[in-house]
């Protein structure tokens, strides 16, 4: 191999601000739009389990966390009054 094939091009670097590029179409996620670990519909859920998943949501939404451990779960669980 020639050194012209080890050496990697060279990249632009554009000065100034940072441009978003990705494109966020009508209805579909957006950045305003919050990510959520499960799905957005409880519906398909028993009535027991839409009762977790809406604790779930809201304990995220109170300590601004996108994803819970195990333990922040089991907290959840017992403050539904569940215990083993």
């Amino acid at each position: 191999m020639s050194e012209a094939q080890l050496t990697p091009a060279p990249v632009a670097v554009q000065s100034g601000r940072f441009e978003d590029r990705r494109h966020y179409e009508e209805g579909l996620a957006s950045p305003s739009r919050e990510r959520r670990q499960f799905s957005n519909s409880h519906e398909s859920l028993s009535p027991d389990a839409q009762e977790l998943a809406r604790a779930i949501d809201q304990y995220k939404l109170v300590h601004r966390r996108r994803f819970i451990t195990y333990e922040e779960m089991l907290s959840v669980v017992t403050a539904l009054g569940y215990h083993k």
